[in-house]
């Protein structure tokens, strides 16, 4: 397919959307995740922000040297010292991009940058040209577009692409535009610029109102051929434009659109319930094409046409976008070629080290439970494969509480330091069975760590169902994600906070490896 027919997918999620408050990951996280992203066919994955912190320059760097297929960028301000760096992690890669930002609307230039619009001009062309002699692959973005003077950013455009821009991004940075202003906006490039031919026009949208993933289909029906945006729509404040949303409305209405791309769409599902697992942020149940609900039918009337032609209701078949169609039952009889196989089945590789240990667990979770489901299994591999590297886990826990008990808990941990292991057990009381617990973890591990959000769902079916618990943790500023399964509850909200210390002792690591 020609470039002009195609749209290029630019997936942003290891730098915009980690930066949604307690999305935070680690190198193995990343690393996990572009690599998925990879298998999806993102042309380009963002893989961070090398200038903020040493930690991430490392990061992109690592991703850089892993992946093979799709090009890696790293973000960058319009100074040298921003765009050295930038170079220093994406150099790596096989096809590596400098992705440079300056603000261009009025009320940045005025109020944020402090400079005058020829300044801004200049910066723009100078950094485009500097990266120019690191990288052959740069991209500019028009920091806040969306309220950008026209005129202006036109002339902006035109002159980056000169200096050797060979993409450029119209980013609507705060969600302020309208579909068909934005669709405006991008037809005027495109008619206005005289070289816009020799650079690809792409957008960044936000959705803090609702309007990401219009206004992107809007840019596209008006001529942008790469769109910026994130797996589940995570990012800044409401958050970006979402990748499966955008890919799967060029997949459904190709007559209407007439490009295509290059995304594997039975990969999104898989993609989606990865980066939910990994930055703590679970996905809505009415949520497009990857919520819980996308293809649940609930009304007599739509479950009798669905089973008479399931285009009725339907606009997609849920294998389209590898949503498992039946719920395979495994229970304690099942034998490992069962259970591999549907591992396999629901489109996950693993090692036979941990094939064996998710077997172990999944034995003793059908020990508790009659029927093991597809989203158990998942849930499962979720949590062993997107784990941080352990310094504190769990032995044993017990609660107690009752209506006329103060509610009680003990907890023995394993501390795991540089080959020294340290058993330690305390117990408390608290306001309820978790709390009590979570401060008995707490004597243990002696951090000020607070509990920021606590959130229980189940995550399958019946009243032996595994129990998924997602939370917050705000420590020495930083805020930590953590996850955990059980069917027991308490359990599971121990493993999810034991999950976020780690994280946060992991950070703290680093953070004195860096100094």
């Amino acid at each position: 397919m020609k470039t002009k027919d195609r749209v290029i997918f630019f997936d942003t999620t290891l730098r915009d959307g980690e930066q949604s408050p307690g999305a935070s990951m680690n190198m193995k996280e990343k690393l996990l995740a572009a690599t998925q992203l990879e298998a999806l066919g993102v042309d380009v994955i963002e893989a961070g922000f090398p200038i903020s912190s040493p930690g991430d320059l490392e990061s992109v760097k690592m991703i850089a040297k892993k992946i093979k297929t799709s090009t890696v960028a790293g973000l960058s301000r319009a100074a040298e010292k921003d765009i050295n760096a930038c170079w220093e992690a994406v150099r790596y890669a096989k096809k590596p991009r400098i992705h440079i930002f300056l603000a261009t609307s009025e009320l940045h230039i005025e109020k944020k940058i402090n400079k005058t619009r020829s300044k801004i001009l200049d910066m723009a062309v100078k950094s485009v040209k500097y990266a120019k002699t690191l990288c052959p692959d740069i991209e500019f973005s028009a920091e806040d577009a969306g309220r950008s003077d026209l005129e202006y950013l036109a002339k902006v455009v035109e002159a980056v692409i000169d200096a050797g821009a060979l993409t450029v991004n119209i980013p609507d940075t705060v969600g302020y535009s309208m579909p068909a202003e934005f669709g405006a906006k991008i037809a005027y490039l495109k008619k206005t610029v005289p070289n816009i031919d020799k650079t690809i026009l792409s957008v960044h949208c936000h959705d803090d109102l609702g309007l990401a993933v219009a206004n992107s289909l809007c840019a596209i029906e008006n001529g942008a051929r790469q769109i910026e945006c994130t797996i589940n729509g995570i990012g800044e404040r409401a958050g970006n434009a979402s990748l499966e949303e955008i890919v799967m409305a060029l997949n459904v209405r190709p007559h209407y659109y007439k490009v295509g791309c290059a995304i594997k769409t039975k990969e999104i599902y898989k993609t989606s319930k990865l980066i939910s697992s990994l930055t703590g942020i679970s996905v809505q149940v009415n949520k497009a094409v990857v919520g819980a609900n996308a293809f649940a039918h609930e009304s007599g009337i739509h479950q009798d046409g669905v089973l008479k032609a399931r285009e009725t209701y339907e606009i997609m078949r849920p294998e389209d976008v590898g949503v498992p169609e039946s719920s395979l039952v495994l229970g304690k009889h099942s034998g490992r070629h069962a259970f591999f196989n549907r591992i396999k089945t629901l489109g996950y590789k693993i090692s036979d080290k941990e094939g064996q240990e998710l077997f172990e667990k999944f034995k003793i979770l059908a020990d508790k439970k009659k029927t093991v489901f597809d989203d158990d299994i998942v849930a499962m591999i979720e949590e062993k494969t997107g784990s941080t590297e352990e310094i504190y886990s769990l032995v044993y826990q017990s609660a107690a509480s009752g209506t006329a008990t103060i509610p009680t808990a003990t907890v023995r941990v394993v501390k795991k330091v540089k080959g020294k292991v340290e058993v330690s057990q305390e117990a408390s009381c608290g306001a309820g069975p978790v709390d009590a617990t979570f401060k008995a973890i707490d004597k243990i591990t002696k951090m000020d760590i607070k509990l920021t959000s606590f959130v229980l769902k189940a995550v399958s079916e019946g009243v032996d169902a595994l129990g998924e618990v997602s939370l917050k943790a705000e420590y020495k500023g930083g805020i930590y994600s953590g996850k955990g399964i059980s069917t027991d509850i308490v359990e599971a909200g121990v493993k999810a906070y034991m999950q976020a210390i780690n994280k946060a002792l992991a950070y703290e690591n680093i953070k004195k490896t860096d100094e």
